[in-house]
């Protein structure tokens, strides 16, 4: 199945891209891909670091020619999201991933592809591997932990890294300059709430909200996708006073726009038909709402095989549905400095509540730092009404413009020249690492660009084999361009 990766254009990539996807990465659980890579940059002969978080370095010196130009970092991280659909039997932590062609993209069976940065660390080991592609001095940075916190570019110290100028290889859209991103910051809260003995002569029901797109928290947030965890409490706080509530399961990631959630309710029997009416009610007026955007949207409800034996007290219930009611989700200040830019915005990411405790994890991004921090105090305000303890954990900067920028000016006269037309200049509203590695690296010359991948943190993650072919050969004449020193 993956054999069919190897033979696209271009094979250097594709192929590195396979081995890749061979090791088990997710978040936080680098170990294996950290020791692939090192073995990578020793089988070479290269100079191959990890520094102490588990950041991999190699370096390979300059091509002959390309001695007197500045020297570069080419940056990728090595983690991937690990998603995948409620049917697809697959365990990150010991499997590859699993791969095929379909048309012009490449996709995985039921899972996250890793292409999101798959595909800029294959860019990178092809062209470390390569004896022909011209190039000046080159650092290979490859960082850990992107996805879940930005620990390894946080780790980076300073004065490690050599380079003048650093490529990320971090941005999804083949016709996009990046300049610019968001920073961001988890917020959690917290609560016990007491427990009570179910009530008896009552069902106990399943309630599933599934079918919803995901996706990207940052980049996929302005599209005002369906909220899984938004959508669940809408239901349930439509049928408060006939239910109660046992359990919540509500998405995975904070960096993934959560697509599923599941409630077990308890119903007495003297208010069954009022719920059973009331669930049908309302869940078709929200998949009335979103059938343009959701169209795969379902939210069912079934009798379980076995009864919740405890539910939350009925003032707890109100408290949390009312809060969930209240907290803002999606899109929260347009950028009014670049059109169509998305400044601020949070994702209810993650809702669990059980045995006796209950927890919300959001996600804020902005690019204004002040912004941030007051779409964060919003969400921990309605938290603390309802007797939360809240949290701020993670916090890592976004990244300025610099609209002056000397390999700026080098790009975009290059795609221009290459395709006979403007690349899109523009900042983003997801979480590079530029803006961490800048506050160490102040004077470094840093811009972001990429392939075109689609559905990044969903397991309808896909590549554009046409726009790889295309970034690969944008990256070999950036190379030849570099300014001299």
């Amino acid at each position: 199945m993956n054999e069919a990766i190897r033979n696209l254009e271009p094979k250097a990539v594709w192929n590195k891209f396979a081995d890749l996807n061979a090791v088990p990465r997710p978040s936080k659980k680098e170990t294996r891909v950290i020791a692939f890579m090192k073995d990578f940059g020793n089988s070479l002969g290269l100079e191959t670091i990890e520094d102490e978080v588990g950041n991999v370095i190699i370096r390979k010196p300059a091509t002959p020619g390309m001695e007197d130009r500045k020297a570069i970092v080419m940056q990728s991280h090595l983690d991937m999201v690990h998603q995948k659909n409620n049917d697809t039997d697959f365990n990150f932590d010991t499997q590859g991933i699993e791969m095929h062609v379909d048309g012009d993209w490449v996709r995985a069976n039921g899972t996250t592809l890793g292409a999101d940065n798959g595909l800029g660390v294959a860019t990178i080991m092809a062209i470390l591997e390569s004896d022909t592609i011209v190039h000046p001095a080159l650092e290979a940075l490859f960082t850990i932990d992107e996805e879940t916190g930005m620990t390894g570019a946080m780790g980076l110290k300073g004065g490690l890294l050599q380079g003048e100028i650093l490529l990320n290889l971090d941005t999804e859209e083949d016709d996009e300059i990046g300049v610019g991103c968001a920073g961001g910051v988890d917020v959690t809260a917290e609560k016990y709430y007491k427990e009570e003995v179910a009530p008896e002569n009552a069902t106990t029901y399943t309630i599933t909200v599934k079918g919803l797109q995901g996706g990207h928290s940052g980049m996929d947030i302005i599209k005002g996708l369906g909220n899984a965890n938004k959508m669940m409490n809408r239901v349930l706080y439509k049928c408060q006073g006939i239910i109660r509530i046992a359990e919540i399961q509500g998405g995975s990631l904070r960096n993934a726009i959560p697509r599923e959630s599941v409630a077990k309710i308890v119903v007495e029997t003297l208010n069954k038909n009022a719920f059973e009416s009331e669930f049908k009610r309302i869940a078709s007026e929200i998949k009335e709402e979103y059938k343009l955007l959701e169209p795969s949207l379902a939210i069912v409800c079934e009798a379980s095989n076995t009864n919740a034996t405890k539910v939350m007290a009925e003032t707890g219930q109100t408290q949390l549905l009312q809060t969930m009611y209240g907290l803002h989700n999606g899109v929260y200040r347009m950028s009014p400095a670049i059109e169509d830019l998305v400044e601020t915005s949070n994702n209810i990411a993650k809702v669990t509540v059980k045995e006796g405790s209950s927890k919300v994890e959001c996600l804020t991004r902005s690019s204004v730092n002040s912004s941030k921090l007051d779409m964060a105090n919003t969400l921990k305000s309605v938290f603390n009404l309802a007797g939360f303890d809240v949290t701020f954990s993670g916090e890592y900067p976004g990244w300025a413009p610099n609209m002056d920028s000397p390999i700026l000016k080098v790009l975009d006269g290059l795609y221009e020249k290459l395709h006979g037309e403007k690349a899109h200049v523009a900042a983003c509203h997801a979480g590079l690492e530029c803006g961490i590695l800048g506050q160490n690296y102040p004077e470094m010359d840093m811009i972001s660009f990429g392939p075109t991948i689609k559905g990044a943190h969903s397991p309808d993650e896909r590549a554009s084999i046409s726009s790889t072919k295309k970034f690969w050969e944008f990256v070999l004449e950036i190379l030849k361009e570099i300014p001299k020193k």
